[in-house]
């Protein structure tokens, strides 16, 4: 029963149009930058992500995941990530620094965010990036979150401030989702008015909806339209957030 469930986890990460459609766009995001980085995917459950980082040219080698499930990261070594550790993302010991971090839907589940950034920002080289993804606005909060053991959801404004305090500096950030953002809303409205329940679910997206490839392009359209603008609000917001050299700490305490 439990690899039954294992494999149409894996199935739903690789397939649904949610995981698809952030993938490309944190691939979209990653472009231009050197296939010769050390990369590290925070939460990289099956390794889907970095493998399709390995398919687009970046070194195998080079390419690092850790994820606090034991099951996922075995599934991630079969997927050819040889670097695939069990670690708690709250403390990553490896001894190795990175060009660039991608948590992707990680820091919501971290009860000290605080000391997770932290702990990420000793990770990266000098002049390193973060990629991060949370889920946006409180108001949003669901048994979607309870179920996935989130401790939080941010703002654009909040994330920000969160990085900026531990040592990053703010090169891109933004709201991701917009499309779907307002039938979410509706959701969430009867969920809390008891019109709709999801309690019998683990999540919004235990499952592959019938018009997943209609939303997939929807959301790729979405993706296109975010190197030429920033959305108001959306499901998710992140940033893209540089290292700060020991001078730029010094000016900002």
């Amino acid at each position: 029963m439990r690899l039954n469930f294992e494999n149409k986890y894996h199935k739903i990460e690789k397939n649904h149009f949610w995981f698809r459609a952030r993938r490309s766009y944190i691939i979209q995001l990653l472009s231009k930058e050197s296939r010769d980085s050390n990369v590290l995917d925070i939460g990289c459950s099956s390794g889907i992500l970095l493998e399709e980082l390995k398919n687009i040219g970046f070194k195998q080698d080079n390419l690092y995941g850790i994820d606090i499930s034991e099951s996922a990261i075995n599934k991630s070594v079969k997927n050819g990530i040889k670097h695939s550790y069990v670690m708690d993302a709250i403390n990553i010991h490896l001894d190795k620094k990175f060009d660039m971090l991608i948590a992707s839907d990680s820091l919501e589940h971290i009860l000290n965010d605080t000391e997770a950034l932290k702990n990420w920002h000793q990770l990266l080289n000098p002049s390193g990036r973060l990629y991060i993804f949370v889920p946006a606005f409180m108001f949003l909060w669901s048994s979607h979150d309870v179920n996935n053991m989130h401790y939080n959801r941010y703002t654009q404004k909040e994330l920000k401030a969160k990085l900026i305090k531990n040592g990053y500096e703010i090169e891109k950030s933004g709201y991701w989702n917009f499309f779907l953002f307002i039938p979410i809303l509706c959701i969430r409205l009867k969920e809390r008015i008891g019109l709709f329940s999801n309690q019998n679910s683990q999540s919004d997206i235990d499952k592959i909806p019938i018009f997943n490839n209609v939303l997939f392009k929807i959301m790729n359209i979405e993706n296109r339209l975010l190197k030429y603008l920033n959305f108001p609000f959306g499901v998710s917001t992140f940033c893209i957030a540089k290292k700060k050299t020991k001078q730029l700490l010094k000016n900002h305490p």
